[in-house]
């Protein structure tokens, strides 16, 4: 007596088949059902489309879905949902809302409607908000409370992503909402929120979202912690971020390095120099290795404070540490030194660098060239600006305006001036800096050299900023001609 095999029989075969990614002899029993007499139903399709979208062979899968529906079949949220996922995955969320659409709608097949999910429409709400459509993911937010289907933490956390760069407020109402829904939060969400917050200046707020997380038993991070403590920082409150940190110690969370340059740094914004340097050696003790940016917060502070002998050893103590500093290392000590006197020691530095092969960026140039033009050095300043090319370097507008500065400082106009038509013959457009130190220590009569140096930047084709444009007009305005030097300032405005 032989066994026929039944639809179910088939059904299991098909999905062996597919389970092995031989999509060929699946769809071969699949034609067996049709020749058996047999009616495929939503476990027959559903399986060959798991199998095409596991290939990656999605329209296909939508193909099989379309026809399956033109045949009667009633669709589920499986192949529904398979469909969708394989559509975002591919990066095509076009076709991926389309066919939601479609599906919702009843507008393909005999008019059936798919009952969506949750995992569904956290799927495309994730994939439109990582692809900047946000307006139609909430639009699809809403759809699916409409249809009083109960948000997952993936559509909150999508949305509150995203709207926390464009609407803060929306994204902190979304947040409360989630919670207040009892759904399980996203700590990484919940950080991003507090860190827009703390930037923004609202701290309190951030806080009480802070008390609200630790009141419902939500398990809050270091990251949770050092980002409100940085929050307090940046408002200058260093003694509650002090008290936050005691109280993560309290719960058993480990500091870590950024925790303690978190608090060097807001120590540091009110000039509590001793206190950084105290948290400092106390990190230091507990054997957690600095970074180099807490270096360069701490030479910050020390030079701030003008206290050059201890931002020296800081320096020297990097190395010890196994740390390489950076282009932001040498111009914070380089800046300092020259800021306080110390141009000589910064021009060594830079000296020993160069014999290295440290490679400097313009930045750290500029403020020894600073610190040679106010120490009355202009010789040597010229030399540096000469070298800056053969060091691959291009003057910025800060290096011109420094030696345009010097050299007026010095009572050296014609060289001011052949600098300054050598930065607009470079197409280095000034600024109102720039074009003060210009007619700085210059006759009363500024108008024949206003005249000239605009003339020279219409020349040129530079574009000057508003204010610049604003400075000259408002120098010309001053004079008894300056109705006839309206078409000129209108073309100036033109560029600039």
């Amino acid at each position: 007596m032989s066994i026929s095999p039944n639809l179910i029989t088939f059904n299991i075969v098909i999905d062996c088949y597919c389970e092995l990614n031989e999509i060929g002899y699946a769809f071969g029993v699949f034609g067996l059902i049709l020749k058996k007499g047999f009616v495929p139903d939503i476990v027959s399709y559903t399986c060959l489309i798991k199998a095409l979208v596991k290939k990656k062979r999605i329209l296909e899968g939508v193909r099989i879905f379309r026809k399956m529906l033109v045949l009667g079949v009633r669709p589920n949220d499986v192949a529904y949902g398979t469909l969708i996922h394989g559509l975002c995955k591919a990066g095509d969320v076009a076709s991926a809302v389309k066919f939601h659409e479609d599906v919702m709608s009843g507008e393909i097949g005999l008019g059936f409607v798919c009952k969506s999910n949750a995992v569904c429409y956290g799927i495309l709400i994730g994939s439109l908000c990582k692809n900047g459509y946000v307006s139609k993911a909430k639009e699809l937010f809403f759809e699916m409370k409409s249809r009083r289907i109960s948000p997952d933490v993936v559509a909150y956390t999508s949305l509150i992503q995203s709207l926390v760069f464009l609407d803060l407020d929306e994204a902190k109402s979304l947040f409360l909402e989630m919670i207040g829904e009892g759904t399980s939060c996203n700590v990484s969400s919940f950080n991003l929120l507090v860190n827009v917050l703390c930037k923004e200046g609202r701290v309190n707020e951030a806080n009480r979202l802070f008390e609200l997380m630790a009141q419902r038993g939500e398990i809050l991070d270091l990251e949770s912690y050092n980002t409100l403590m940085n929050g307090y920082c940046l408002k200058g409150n260093i003694d509650k971020a002090k008290e936050l940190y005691l109280s993560m110690v309290d719960k058993g969370i480990e500091p870590d390095v950024s925790t303690y340059n978190v608090l060097i740094e807001g120590c540091m914004k009110i000039k509590r120099v001793d206190d950084a340097l105290r948290i400092f050696k106390q990190f230091a003790s507990l054997k957690i290795k600095p970074t180099i940016i807490t270096y360069n917060v701490l030479l910050t502070g020390v030079l701030q404070k003008g206290d050059i002998l201890s931002a020296l050893k800081l320096f020297d103590e990097i190395s010890l540490h196994g740390l390489t500093p950076s282009d932001c290392t040498y111009n914070i000590l380089i800046y300092g030194l020259c800021r306080h006197d110390h141009v000589l020691e910064a021009l060594n530095l830079i000296q020993t660098l160069e014999k290295n092969r440290v490679e400097l960026g313009i930045k750290a140039y500029n403020s020894l060239i600073d610190g040679l033009c106010k120490a009355g050095r202009m010789e040597t300043a010229c030399d540096v600006y000469t070298n800056l090319y053969s060091k691959g370097l291009v003057p910025t507008v800060v290096t011109y305006t420094i030696m345009i500065y010097g050299f007026c400082q010095k009572g050296q106009l014609k060289k001011a001036d052949d600098m300054f038509y050598e930065m607009l013959e470079n197409g280095c457009a000034p600024n109102v800096v720039t074009f003060k130190a210009f007619i700085m220590r210059r006759d009363l009569n500024m108008v024949p050299k206003v005249i000239e140096l605009v003339n020279k930047m219409l020349e040129n084709k530079v574009n000057p900023d508003a204010s610049m444009v604003s400075l000259v007009v408002d120098v010309l305005s001053k004079d008894e001609k300056y109705k006839s030097y309206l078409d000129m300032v209108s073309r100036l405005r033109e560029v600039g």
